[in-house]
């Protein structure tokens, strides 16, 4: 009987090819053509998603609970992290350089903030306009509270100022996101 397969080990070729197509990720039915982004299993908020540091310290750790090792230690309230993945009440999170881990939610906030990017001083404006009135100057990496965007300016507060900077100047929104 050489190359042929019996029904039995057809039926376990079958269920075993079916496991390995569930576990390895080939079958992703929340990921179809036509929809849109994944939702977290546990939230059912998109992923990816942007949200911030609640505490003056968050420990990132290897793995979904406290017996996995801490990699990194976020040192900075308010600072923006992208959730890539939900486990329970853990959430994977990278900052802006990639770095991160699994952190617990209790340490994350949903109020959004970001950091400026850019190459020298970006002008905040008082209206969200190329040539609005200047309000001030912003220094790449600093820290703004970020009230609402457009799809091409955002309304933040830097310190004690208030205006609008461009999306595409912001790490911790996405390119076209609308939201108040």
């Amino acid at each position: 009987m050489t190359g042929a397969l019996t029904v039995t080990q057809r039926a376990l070729f079958a269920a075993a090819l079916a496991i390995f197509v569930l576990v390895s990720g080939l079958y992703a039915p929340e990921a179809r053509a036509g929809e849109a982004a994944a939702l977290g299993p546990v939230t059912k908020l998109p992923l990816p998603r942007f949200v911030s540091i609640r505490s003056d310290e968050a420990n990132a750790r290897r793995g979904p609970g406290l017996d996995y090792r801490i990699d990194w230690t976020f040192v900075q309230r308010g600072l923006p992290v992208e959730v890539t993945a939900e486990h329970g009440q853990w959430r994977r999170v990278q900052d802006a350089d990639g770095l991160g881990g699994w952190v617990h939610r209790s340490l994350l906030s949903g109020a959004r903030t970001g950091l400026v990017r850019g190459q020298g001083t970006i002008p905040l404006r008082a209206e969200p306009e190329a040539e609005g009135r200047l309000r001030a100057l912003v220094e790449p990496g600093a820290l703004a509270q970020v009230a609402s965007c457009d799809g091409a300016w955002c309304r933040v507060r830097a310190g004690n100022v208030q205006g609008w900077l461009p999306q595409d100047t912001i790490w911790g929104v996405t390119a076209d996101e609308r939201f108040d």
